[in-house]
C-alpha cells in the first residue's frame, strides 16, 4: 500500500552569515536528513523542543519553503518535480492550519470573504451556491452561518480557530498541517479544537501531521509520534507504545515533564542539565550527548541510526538495548485525583453539559468542556 505522503532524507539549511563578498559562511542547520511517511485517515505527531525543526518540516511538505536535499511523494507523484501549476493542484489536497489564530486571518476580509477565496481560486463551487458552501463550512466546525459576514477580530481565539479549521476544509483536502493549532489557545478552548480535529478526521478520513510541543496534547490525538531533536528524528513509534515505554533518554525526559493532574502520583522526573546546543553548530556524533545521563564515548563520534525493530518501533540510540527500563515516567492511570474531581463537579453549573465531540455550536456562550 503507497503512502499518502512519504518525505525521505528531508535537508534545509538556513544561511545565518555571509562573508563581504557575498558568500555563505555560516549555516543554521533546521532540518538534516529526516524521513517519515503518513497513511490515509493518519495522525502522525511531530513533537520536540522549540528549535528542533519541526515547523520546517511541516513547511517543506507544502513546498511553503524549498528543502536544498530529500525527496517527498504525495500519492506516488513527486513533488519537488511540480511545476506552478501542478504545485497548485497540489495545495487543494494539502492544506495548513497556522498557529496563531490572530495572524492567519485576513483582518480587512469578512469569514464569508475568507472561506470564498478558496472555492475561486480552485474554481470548485460555482459562485450561486458560494454562500450555501460557506454555510456549510461553518456548521461543519460548530459556528453559525450568521457569523459569515464578521470580520476576524469579532470572534474568540477559538472561534477563530475553527474558522480557519474551516478555510482547511473548503477544498476537501486529505491531507492537514496542523502546526501548534490549539499552544495559543487558552486550556478551556484546547479540548474543544481537539475534539474538532478528531471528529472531522473520523467523518472526513483526513492525514494530519501534527506538530506540537505539549506531548499532553499529543497523547489525546495522535496514532504515531516522531520525536525530533535539532533537526533530526531520534525516535518513531505509535502512540500508545511510545507513552508507555519510551526507548530514547530525550524521549524519556520530554514524557517525563509532562503535568499530570495527581499531585501523589508517583513519577520519575527526569532533568536535563546544560542548554539545548545550537543548530548552528551541533555537536559530533549524536546530537543529545551533552545532556544524555547515558553519554559514551561512542555517542561523541558516531552519529546513531534511525533503526527499526521489526514492530514498527525505530530508534537512534547507540544504547537502546542497554538502558534501564523506564520506571513510572507516565503514570498509566491519567485520569483526576479525587478531591479535584469533586471541586469540577462542584464548580459545574446545571447547564454545563459535558461535548461528546467537538462539533457543537459556537455561539455567544461557549459550550462546556468535555
Amino acid at each position: 500500500m503507497t503512502a499518502l505522503i512519504e518525505v525521505k532524507n528531508l535537508v534545509k539549511h538556513f544561511v545565518a552569515d555571509r562573508s563581504v563578498f557575498g558568500r555563505p559562511t555560516a549555516f543554521i542547520k533546521a532540518v538534516d536528513d529526516v524521513s517519515f511517511s503518513v497513511e490515509a485517515g493518519e495522525t502522525l505527531a511531530l513533537v520536540g523542543e522549540s528549535g528542533c525543526g519541526k515547523s520546517t518540516v511541516s513547511r517543506l511538505v507544502l513546498r511553503l519553503i524549498e528543502p536544498d536535499a530529500g525527496h517527498i511523494s504525495f500519492e506516488g507523484r513527486d513533488l519537488l518535480a511540480l511545476n506552478a501549476s501542478g504545485l497548485r493542484a497540489f495545495r487543494r489536497d494539502a492544506q495548513i492550519i497556522f498557529q496563531d489564530p490572530y495572524a492567519s486571518l485576513n483582518p480587512r476580509m469578512t469569514i464569508s470573504q475568507i472561506l470564498t477565496e478558496p472555492l475561486a481560486l480552485h474554481d470548485l463551487v460555482p459562485r450561486p451556491r458560494r454562500r450555501e458552501r460557506v454555510e456549510e463550512l461553518l456548521r461543519l466546525v460548530g459556528l453559525e452561518p450568521r457569523f459569515a459576514r464578521r470580520y476576524p477580530h469579532e470572534f474568540s481565539g477559538g472561534q477563530r480557530q475553527r474558522i480557519a479549521i474551516a478555510r482547511a476544509l473548503a477544498v476537501e483536502p486529505k491531507l492537514i498541517i496542523c502546526d501548534e493549532p490549539v499552544s495559543a489557545l487558552d486550556v478551556s478552548i484546547r479540548s474543544q479544537i481537539l475534539n474538532l480535529l478528531r471528529d472531522l478526521q473520523e467523518r472526513l478520513g483526513l492525514a494530519y501531521i501534527f506538530v506540537s510541543h505539549d506531548l499532553a496534547v499529543v497523547k489525546h490525538i495522535a496514532d504515531r509520534v516522531a520525536v525530533m531533536n535539532l533537526g533530526v528524528i531520534v525516535e518513531t513509534a505509535d502512540a500508545q507504545a511510545l507513552f508507555a515505554s519510551p526507548r530514547h533518554p530525550y524521549s524519556r525526559a520530554l514524557l517525563s515533564a509532562i503535568p499530570v493532574p495527581k499531585p501523589r502520583a508517583k513519577r520519575s522526573r527526569i532533568v536535563l542539565q546544560g542548554e539545548m546546543p545550537s543548530a548552528l553548530n551541533p555537536p559530533a556524533g549524536c546530537r543529545f550527548h551533552t545532556r544524555c545521563p547515558y553519554v559514551i564515548d561512542r555517542c561523541r563520534v558516531e552519529p546513531p541510526q534511525l533503526l527499526e525493530d521489526g514492530t514498527g518501533y525505530a530508534t537512534a540510540c547507540h544504547r537502546t538495548a542497554e538502558l534501564p527500563p523506564p520506571d513510572a515516567i507516565v503514570p498509566t492511570d491519567g485520569s483526576f485525583s479525587p478531591t479535584l474531581e469533586r471541586l469540577v463537579a462542584a464548580f459545574s453549573g446545571p447547564g454545563e453539559v459535558s461535548a461528546s465531540s467537538g462539533v457543537d455550536t459556537a455561539g455567544t456562550v461557549p459550550p462546556a468542556v468535555a
